[in-house]
């Protein structure tokens, strides 16, 4: 059996089919304050992925006990496995963009938006929602950590209200958002921001940060966990991360793309071979503390389950 014919349906035509988005432009990042600002936003989006990777997981039938077979259940359970896999994996991109903040001398960002995310936190073509596993959050899956310059729509309903958004000029002082296209072009021009500011400054003078402050294996068990102190160990920190998410530079199979393109191609023959199959418990998102939004979600009020 050939690699293609041991793919998906799904998989081989993305292979064949997936096409080509336009060339991404660059970021203008020419100051220090750009960069940070732009690591924040990185910081943000990891942070608010990993746990609509997490909520899908936890949405999950675990036994027979709940309807499936024993067919089901097996699959169910490794799809379980897979997402929460990939979650840790997003954890461990939150904690390098920690470190490419602390290398340049800025502090830690964990905060983030309340879910659903307002689209004005980010390019208009990425949404973040707590949604249960199925066809529509596998596909949103696939529309953020698709490869950069793949041309895929977001799942129905997911896509954010397009609005127009100036472009940042050259020689600008206060740092804004700047639209990306996809993860990588994110973090692309971040890469590029790095060299650009070290070419600029002087390593020396760009990468500021007391290097103790860096997070290590020894903090958290991860070899890949870089401590960043020059662009040449930025350059890794930044790879590590591209490489997890989209494959590297492009070679998605056995990325995080290519493992929800796997999961829902098989998650689509199960549904074909038995259309009552359903692998989803009855699950509602709910919120601790309220949105930015006037939106209708739940609000916990019961001092055990908030906590």
């Amino acid at each position: 059996m050939t690699e293609s014919q041991s793919r998906g349906r799904l998989a081989q035509m993305i292979a064949t089919r997936g096409g080509l988005a336009p060339p991404e432009a660059p970021f203008v990042i020419e100051h220090r304050e750009a960069l940070i600002y732009m690591l924040c936003e990185a910081s943000e989006l990891e942070h608010g992925i990993m746990c609509q990777y997490l909520y899908a997981a936890f949405s999950l039938k675990q036994s027979e006990d709940e309807g499936l077979t024993t067919a089901e259940a097996e699959a169910v359970n490794r799809w379980r496995k897979h997402i929460s896999h990939i979650a840790v994996q997003e954890m461990l991109h939150l904690s390098l963009v920690q470190n490419l903040l602390s290398a340049i001398g800025a502090a830690p960002h964990l905060s983030r938006p309340n879910f659903p995310h307002p689209a004005s936190h980010y390019p208009a073509g990425v949404h973040l929602a707590l949604l249960p596993f199925g066809e529509a959050s596998l596909r949103h899956f696939m529309f953020l950590e698709r490869p950069e310059g793949m041309d895929i729509s977001d799942a129905d309903g997911m896509a954010a209200f397009r609005r127009a958004t100036p472009s940042v000029q050259h020689g600008e002082i206060v740092p804004r958002a700047q639209d990306f296209a996809t993860v990588g072009h994110l973090y692309r021009s971040i890469e590029q921001g790095f060299a650009d500011l070290a070419d600029k400054l002087g390593e020396e003078q760009l990468f500021a940060g007391p290097p103790q402050a860096q997070a290590t294996e020894a903090d958290f068990g991860w070899p890949e966990l870089i401590a960043v102190t020059d662009v040449a160990s930025a350059q890794r920190a930044i790879d590590e991360i591209l490489e997890q998410g989209e494959g590297p530079r492009g070679h998605w199979k056995d990325a995080h793309f290519g493992q929800f393109v796997e999961i829902l191609d098989e998650y689509m023959d199960l549904r074909e071979a038995n259309p009552a199959f359903d692998p989803v418990r009855p699950v509602v998102p709910v919120n601790v503390r309220p949105a930015e939004r006037d939106v209708d979600v739940p609000l916990v009020s019961d001092p055990v389950t908030k906590r």
